[in-house]
């Protein structure tokens, strides 16, 4: 069966090429016409703007990659069909199944490749690019600190300790007059109170410190502690995540699983947002699965016999990634209110679409 994978995977790659080329190309013509007033504002140069479209190219993948491969397969397959080829396939006994092993394959590793860029070369690709549009900003309005977020407070709930911080810098780390507020393992109770603090060999550095220990005062200048176990990117989690709404959370995947796991840490038996964070991430799990799933229901609508027109496929895509997409944004909705449970959410368009998909499969003659 060699042969005859390599010639449908040539059949289908081809096509894809084209879509996945295409598709990239329209995005990013358009979105550049859109954000050329604020490159501009920035004053961002070439290479800056190509590290800013680099940075936001996994949640462009995630949304552009399945729609292509679904075109691309039901084109195929849709002409394929129109050949007579896919009915000789079968007569030779060839089940339709094992005629989709290649097209399964290409999903499964396009699913993998999606999860692996997103989460490992890229973990926080659209923070990264905001940033440099914001450094930018910042520096022409003479701001070379970078970005400043103001009057922080948040609890560790795993170790039970209590940050007031007046300003912390998203890009430097650094902090403006950072108190910290806990109980040691002896029951004796432990208030810092800094001028400004600093991210340094992986651990917070306090300086112009007056420490109290069960309200006796001391002072030092310089103070690091190791076992202060908050990271700067939990931080910014934790910046993230309250400033986040349900409504927008309803809407779309807004944190990454980073981020997620991260907030967790620091609040790990907190109900506060549990069914958010919950159907987030497993929406944004089951996003990177979604060229499997669309293999799935791309071959009950390509390869039944008697397609002779090669548009269908076109006009079946743009019904199914409707579909695909009300889907999501009802998880998301259901999930985000505690209307469902979180996996079911998350998963609900993939279980819906997949098994939609095998089961029609299934009946294709």
């Amino acid at each position: 069966m060699r042969l005859l994978d390599r010639y449908l995977l040539r059949e289908l790659l081809i096509p894809l090429g084209y879509c996945l080329s295409g598709f990239l190309i329209f995005y990013l013509a358009f979105d550049l016409l859109t954000e050329l007033d604020k490159f501009q504002r920035s004053q961002l140069g070439l290479a800056q703007v190509a590290q800013y479209y680099f940075a936001r190219l996994p949640e462009l993948l995630v949304v552009i990659l399945p729609v292509a491969l679904l075109l691309a397969l039901l084109y195929s397959l849709t002409n394929h069909a129109r050949h007579h080829e896919i009915t000789a396939i079968r007569a030779a006994g060839v089940t339709l199944w094992r005629l989709s092993v290649p097209y399964l394959a290409v999903g499964a590793v396009f699913s993998l490749a999606l999860l692996a860029f997103a989460e490992l070369v890229l973990p926080d690709g659209p923070g990264k690019a905001d940033e440099l549009v914001n450094q930018n900003s910042a520096r022409v309005i003479q701001r070379p600190d970078g970005k400043w977020h103001s009057n922080l407070s948040f609890h560790n709930d795993a170790e039970n300790r209590d940050w007031h911080i007046k300003e912390f810098n998203l890009a430097t780390f650094e902090m403006r007059k950072p108190q910290v507020d806990w109980h040691l393992a002896d029951g004796m109770r432990r208030l810092l109170i800094a001028e400004r603090a600093a991210w340094t060999n992986d651990a917070w550095t306090f300086f112009e410190v007056q420490e109290f220990r069960d309200s006796i005062p001391s002072r030092t200048n310089e103070l690091t502690l190791a076992e202060l176990t908050e990271t700067p990117e939990q931080i910014k989690s934790e910046i993230k995540v309250s400033s986040l709404s349900s409504l927008s959370a309803a809407k779309k995947v807004q944190l990454t699983i980073p981020e997620i796991l991260n907030y967790k840490r620091l609040h790990p038996k907190s109900d506060r947002n549990r069914a958010l964070l919950d159907t987030q991430l497993h929406t944004r799990l089951a996003g990177y699965w979604t060229c499997l799933v669309v293999v799935l229901i791309a071959l009950p609508f390509g390869a039944a016999s008697g397609r002779r027109n090669v548009f269908v496929g076109v006009a079946a895509s743009i019904f199914i990634c409707f579909g695909y997409f009300v889907a999501q944004r009802l998880g998301l909705a259901l999930g985000t209110g505690g209307y469902l449970p979180a996996w079911l959410a998350g998963w609900l368009p993939n279980l819906l679409f997949g098994i939609t998909g095998a089961w029609l499969t299934q009946r294709v003659r």
